[in-house]
């Protein structure tokens, strides 16, 4: 199974704040939803972090997000084992197709693709 990248979720009630927070250390917007914003380095594009203020249409906000080659795979993997399955796998209207897992410390993680 291929990791493509990893992004931290930070929780906010202050996104205009952190982004300027980050932006200070070199991170610029690449995507805005409302209730999502990642930043990303320029020179290293995979660089990110995510601003959350909630999740649109899963119960929680997630701690990290982790985009797979083949989310499909990774969720019967996932499945095959007692890991709890937060979020099912969906197909989002803003085109990743993502599950929820809770990991054995708790933590939320947000495994997704792309979709074509």
């Amino acid at each position: 199974m291929s990791v493509r990248r990893v992004v931290p979720n930070l929780r906010t009630h202050a996104p205009a704040e952190n982004r300027a927070f980050y932006g200070l250390l070199g991170f610029e917007e690449v995507m805005n939803h409302g209730w999502i914003t990642t930043l990303a380095s320029p020179s290293v594009p995979t660089a990110q972090v995510s601003l959350m203020s909630a999740d649109l249409t899963a119960p929680v906000v997630p701690d990290l997000s982790i985009e797979v080659e083949d989310v499909d795979a990774a969720y019967e993997a996932v499945r095959a084992t007692d890991a709890e399955i937060v979020h099912p796998l969906t197909d989002e209207p803003w085109g990743v197709r993502r599950f929820f897992v809770r990991d054995p410390d708790g933590r939320v993680v947000n495994v997704l693709g792309h979709r074509g």
